[in-house]
């Protein structure tokens, strides 16, 4: 398993809500690459509940929704935006229960559609959630001039 570098994290005015590291709100996700997969390990944290003590839908879904685009990232080489995500919430997950790990696959590519299937599990490795994405890719030329995406190696320090 290697770990995928942040090369958005020092550009002027970065704060993203799901991976910058200095977003004091944000989700602060960190990703890896093993195999076929990106995955993420991720500690909740009281605030980001719904019910008592369960982890808010909404913040699960922004989970999924960033490891999906670090996906498009590093394994379709180019930047894009979401266009349809389809949640299928199986069990709740406990605000407090420690680590979650959250892991995505890029199925395959349809022009310029990225299909990327991620799932959430608990400490105990229950399967709580599961996310079919499509994203809409831009070229690799349209990422670097609009969307700041780096040449890919800059993902791996390389």
């Amino acid at each position: 398993m290697r770990k995928i570098r942040n090369p958005f994290k020092d550009l002027p005015g970065y704060n993203c809500f799901g991976c910058s590291p200095d977003n004091v709100h944000g989700l602060r996700m960190t990703f890896y690459e093993e195999g076929d997969e990106i995955i993420s390990r991720w500690d909740p944290k009281e605030r980001f509940q719904g019910y008592l003590n369960v982890l808010h839908g909404g913040i699960q879904a922004a989970l999924m929704d960033e490891i999906a685009s670090w996906t498009v990232y590093v394994k379709a080489k180019r930047a894009g935006v979401t266009s349809k995500m389809e949640i299928r919430y199986f069990r709740p997950v406990d605000a407090n229960g420690g680590t979650l790990t959250l892991t995505a696959q890029l199925e395959g590519m349809r022009r310029n559609l990225a299909d990327i299937l991620v799932r959430l599990f608990d400490p105990e490795k229950n399967l709580c959630a599961e996310a079919r994405i499509t994203y809409f890719t831009y070229s690799e030329q349209k990422s670097r001039e609009s969307l700041y995406y780096p040449e890919h190696g800059k993902f791996f320090g390389e």
